[in-house]
């Protein structure tokens, strides 16, 4: 099209439109690679991502399209694109303070808004963002110079009909392109940052708006009733501590570790001649440790933050995509975190990932956690991280500077990563003592060696506990969240395993299905649980060793010590586990129904066999449903256990966790209980030896603070407090 041809495109009113349309897109373009962190790895993501805006910025526009006096269409036109340019900054003022994008929710709470952005607005602006006029000083000087003049043409109702179709079909075009690259994008997200890389900021929007409208239409249909017929359910399956255990680790912290998709059959087992993961061997087998072998992941679509919902609530994942990034930002939980609170516990999560993932800023305030240092809080060079986030040896390592200044007793959780699929290393990482694997399966044998690399890091950690004297006084829980390698991998693992890859059958995938589950303090006796058990169970488990009753919550699982435990667990798609029986899919016995000891399938049944498997079957979709009416209603907004504070989120503020704790020393001074005013106010983490490369030249990276980090302000209106 030649310049002649253009000036004429340009008068006409899809001219304008398509003017605007441009120089919005390149401004969303400019805004994704200079402000926004999407992670874009591959040119097929840049490429959605450079369509991204295209369809939902025309069709917005397209709505001046409508209006038949040219110059008003014009106006209106003008403004479309410019709340839609408002629409951007915000987010980028918002992304800038939170690394996060902005919700409806959020939006429509412009007091919430102001507070939690914490800086004034002032302090966020850069001077590149004059870009952000040029767009309209560009447009109005084409306009008042004439260069382009006003459609005087007028229409009827097909044409401007036609354009918004053509820009809703852009935006369907940009959906099934995202849907290549991410299937089911927007069924299963577990990141607001992936929702925004794939669509867009007006997509983002829309799609988070239809949600809170879907969560709000939900919760609103909720009654109590609902919620007595699962106060009902729970207290009919309710365990009782047992006596032996119960405040056993009473006021001792409590440090959580999950081992990202770690199984139980790395436990004792060799390759070459060398164990995989020895220094967890030596902890499971120890004499200060409660190990348990039947103990299964029970994890849906929201694998992951499936776990730490159970790990935290008792309640199971919902049955379709994640709670945490479906439900989390509005649900009322009762989590470990607000529930020690009671109890003088401060808590805190220490992550190698982006806060957004999972939704994990928002979720974590709900639950009640003082602190969440995610990825911010950490080393920025490239080569600590891999996959997703920083790798476990430098979280462990770089966590300690924070680790001592929480005021004890504390609650913790770490969060490894770099033992996730596809379970890549750098070289240098790698422990040259230990030969993996040479199955056909890349997967499997990069599998053991991040597994190895897992355990060393663990090793480390320990060394610096015991060293520094927070040992004795913690209880440290290590769990496996979730399977690593999957079922279409199993018959080529299975020789490794001393099993037969020719008989293995759905029996064998489910008994795959145990992760590792320890709980060490030095004062416990070491003892071998051989009880069916899941992630569910933790909760209650963990709160009757600290001398926490748990009858007044609303918990679907048992403490796993008690005697009057539940003999059973349900997997999220339905699969069962008991003491006796494994039952895949259907109902009762019209499902696969195993022995559980011995693996042989039942085709015959016992009328004692029916019974028992048809209760088993009904009580466990009665778990499922019931967990699925609390979480999916909102129903623990009606109710409030005694002496339980409900969590009021806006207490938190993720971006000055390190201020917060050193104000609270200041505050207590001579009361202060953290390990560094214990120490004589002197750090500990000279105590701390890792053999990573990466700190070989720059041990100081595990006693300096990130500058991002000392210079965050300290807003006391939004600060959390931990006394």
């Amino acid at each position: 099209m030649n310049l002649t041809k253009l000036r004429r495109f340009l008068n006409t009113r899809l001219g304008f439109l398509c003017l605007l349309v441009t120089l919005y897109s390149l401004k969303y373009i400019l805004v994704a690679y200079t402000d926004f962190n999407l992670g874009l790895s591959d040119p097929w993501q840049h490429i959605i991502m450079w369509t991204s805006p295209i369809g939902t910025a025309a069709f917005l526009i397209s709505i001046g399209f409508y209006v038949p006096k040219p110059l008003i269409s014009y106006i209106v036109m003008l403004v479309m694109d410019g709340l839609n340019s408002i629409l951007l900054f915000a987010n980028i003022l918002y992304y800038r303070q939170f690394s996060d994008f902005l919700t409806v929710k959020t939006m429509l709470n412009a007091g919430k808004v102001s507070q939690g952005l914490g800086k004034s607005t002032v302090a966020l602006l850069q001077p590149y963002d004059l870009i952000f006029l040029v767009d309209f000083v560009i447009i109005i000087a084409l306009l008042l110079s004439r260069q382009v003049k006003i459609d005087q043409k007028s229409y009827g109702v097909i044409e401007p009909l036609g354009v918004s179709s053509f820009a809703i079909f852009l935006a369907v075009a940009n959906l099934t392109l995202a849907e290549t690259s991410r299937p089911r994008l927007l069924r299963n997200t577990f990141d607001r940052v992936y929702v925004v890389k794939y669509t867009g900021i007006d997509t983002f929007t829309i799609y988070d708006g239809i949600k809170s409208l879907e969560t709000g239409s939900v919760t609103k249909n909720a009654s109590t009733s609902d919620l007595s017929k699962i106060m009902n359910y729970l207290s009919q399956n309710y365990a009782k501590p047992n006596k032996k255990y119960y405040g056993a680790e009473k006021g001792k912290n409590v440090i959580v570790i999950h081992l990202e998709s770690f199984q139980q059959f790395l436990l004792n087992l060799k390759i070459n001649g060398k164990e995989v993961t020895p220094f967890l061997n030596s902890l499971y087998r120890g004499p200060h440790t409660l190990s348990f072998s039947n103990f299964y992941h029970q994890v849906g679509l929201g694998r992951t933050s499936d776990a730490e919902n159970m790990l935290e609530t008792s309640t199971y994942g919902i049955s379709d995509g994640s709670l945490f990034t479906s439900l989390g930002s509005e649900n009322t939980f009762q989590a470990a975190p607000q529930i020690l609170k009671q109890y003088g516990y401060t808590s805190a999560v220490f992550h190698g990932n982006v806060g957004t993932f999972w939704n994990r800023n928002d979720v974590y305030k709900n639950m009640g956690y003082n602190y969440f240092f995610d990825k911010n809080y950490f080393s920025k060079e490239s080569s600590d991280s891999i996959g997703y986030g920083i790798k476990d040896k430098l979280l462990f390592a770089e966590s300690i500077k924070y680790l001592e200044h929480l005021q004890q007793p504390f609650y913790v959780k770490y969060l490894t990563v770099t033992n996730h699929i596809p379970f890549d290393m750098d070289e240098e990482d790698l422990d040259p003592s230990f030969k993996t694997t040479k199955t056909s399966d890349k997967t499997i044998n990069n599998y053991f060696q991040t597994a190895h690399y897992l355990d060393q890091a663990l090793q480390e950690f320990f060394a610096y506990l015991r060293k520094s004297g927070l040992l004795k006084d913690t209880m440290v829980v290590i769990y496996g969240d979730h399977y690593g390698l999957s079922n279409s991998e199993y018959e080529t693992l299975a020789p490794v395993l001393g099993q037969d890859s020719d008989t293995w059958n759905n029996y064998n995938n489910v008994e795959m299905q145990r992760v590792p589950f320890m709980i060490y303090a030095d004062n416990l006796k070491g003892k071998r649980e051989n009880q069916v058990g899941g992630e569910i169970d933790v909760l209650p488990t963990l709160l009757h060793l600290l001398g926490v009753a748990t009858k007044k919550y609303l918990q679907f699982g048992t403490d796993m010590l008690s005697e009057d435990r539940r003999k059973w667990i349900v997997f999220r798609n339905g699969t069962i586990v008991s003491e006796n029986y494994v039952i895949i899919g259907g109902k009762g016995i019209k499902g696969t129904v195993y022995k559980r000891k011995d693996g042989k399938q039942i085709v015959n049944f016992t009328p004692k066999e029916k019974t028992e498997i048809a209760k088993l079957s009904k009580t466990a979709r009665l778990s499922l449903k019931y967990s699925d009416l609390l979480n999916n209603k909102n129903l623990l907004r009606y109710y409030t256990p005694s002496g339980f504070i409900p969590v009021n989120p806006e207490n938190f503020n993720y971006t000055t966790n390190y201020q917060q704790m050193r104000k609270v020393e200041r505050e207590l001074g001579k009361r202060s209980t953290s390990l560094y005013s214990e120490n004589g106010n002197h750090t500990t983490t000279k105590l701390y030896q890792t053999d990573a490369p990466e700190l070989a030249g720059r041990r100081s990276e595990i006693t300096k603070i990130p500058k991002a980090v000392t210079d965050q302000e300290l807003s006391s209106s939004s600060s959390s407090s931990e006394k």
